[in-house]
């Protein structure tokens, strides 16, 4: 049973996470450069950005940002009749670059949610970590809009 607009709102004050490491491999950042056309050498010249100042490929920082919504959903599930959205960022800051090859993961805290008629909106405070990293990869306040209706078949 999905849960009622009541329920949804309760959620203010929780945290949640931290998702499973994902390996930001160079794979990925390739795949990332072909769908936005983005060849910088930091992330795709492997010889190139060993001399860098990062010395070696760096994830692209959207990269680390488009991520957001598949480590999101692995912290908080909808059930079965309801769906979520992004919805937007308040802000968005990129404190450390991601290695190619190192892992990340996502921590939440829901710091507002608001019944918006029809659903809720949930404002989300997230935090992107970097294995063995003190500073964050990413740190962002995104919105996503929770629905109890289901994706059509």
């Amino acid at each position: 049973m999905a849960p009622s607009a009541e329920d949804v709102l309760a959620l203010v004050g929780r945290a949640v996470g931290p998702s499973e490491w994902l390996v930001v491999g160079q794979d990925r950042v390739d795949a990332f450069a072909r769908s936005v056309d983005d060849w910088h050498w930091a992330h795709n010249d492997v010889e190139v950005a060993s001399r860098g100042p990062f010395g070696g490929p760096i994830g692209h920082a959207h990269l680390t940002l488009s991520l957001v919504p598949h480590l999101f959903a692995s912290l908080v599930g909808f059930a079965e009749g309801e769906d979520a959205m992004f919805y937007g960022y308040n802000r968005v800051r990129f404190p450390t670059a991601v290695p190619v090859g190192s892992a990340i993961r996502m921590r939440a805290d829901l710091v507002d949610v608001v019944d918006i008629g029809g659903g809720e909106q949930l404002t989300v405070d997230l935090t992107v970590e970097i294995d063995g990293v003190e500073r964050p990869a990413c740190v962002a306040q995104a919105l996503f809009r929770h629905y109890p209706v289901r994706a059509p078949d």
